[in-house]
């Protein structure tokens, strides 16, 4: 016991001494007692009445209490009524915990939590995965655009060129036509010059050139025949 609640129980004693003798009941009621002793609730009084009864001061009979000494407590004094020893409950849901079977158990809050925890890290896995090819289909797609990208680029390039090459051919196709219309007009058992073979090779090399200057050999007019 503390100096407080030997103090206490002094205070309810000394009251109550004033109201009754040693071997008489209280004719007051133990709160009302302690109100005047100046215990603040009624816990306090409570604890002062039962440290008193444990020590042979006052005595619980038929719900009153009777006082049986007026000395006040000492400091350290021990208990002369021993407590009466708490009552275990037996534990019967524990052993009916032990005898039921794993199967028979019933689910709890833990077991939702430990599944729902299970169940969120199996997602956060599944949507990583998600994520991990979302991206690899990103990237292959951007590389299968850039390809993509590019040949239709060379198809642009190889097209025009096409377009180049198809009127140069055309070019020179004309070309060689009016060197071959030239020398027809001269007959046809008479062979060309060599500065018409020159130009028809000239012609044939760069199919860009065009005229009808080209056409006819240098120094030969076009309506000369061969005979002259």
């Amino acid at each position: 016991m503390n100096e407080q609640s030997l103090q206490a129980a002094n205070d309810f004693l000394r009251v109550a001494s004033e109201t009754a003798g040693p071997g008489e009941f209280l004719e007051r009621a133990p709160t009302d007692i302690g109100r005047d002793a100046g215990l603040p609730n009624p816990l306090a009084v409570a604890r002062a009445v039962r440290a008193l009864a444990a020590r042979r001061r006052l005595e619980a009979v038929d719900g009153r209490y009777r006082l049986l000494e007026g000395r006040p407590l000492e400091a350290g004094e021990p208990e002369s009524v021993p407590r009466a020893p708490r009552r275990r409950k037996p534990r019967k849901r524990a052993a009916t915990r032990a005898e039921a079977a794993p199967g028979d158990r019933r689910a709890s809050y833990s077991d939702l939590g430990r599944a729902v925890v299970e169940r969120v890290i199996e997602l956060g896995r599944e949507a990583g995965e998600a994520i991990a090819s979302s991206e690899h289909l990103r990237r292959e797609l951007k590389e299968n655009k850039a390809a993509r990208i590019e040949a239709e680029q060379r198809a642009a390039r190889l097209f025009e060129r096409s377009k180049e090459l198809q009127h140069k051919l055309e070019m020179a196709e004309g070309n060689l036509r009016t060197v071959l219309a030239a020398a027809r007009g001269r007959g046809a058992t008479a062979a060309p010059t060599d500065n018409e073979m020159e130009t028809l090779l000239r012609i044939l090399k760069s199919p860009a050139s065009s005229g009808d200057a080209e056409a006819e050999p240098s120094g030969v007019p076009a309506s000369e025949s061969p005979g002259e």
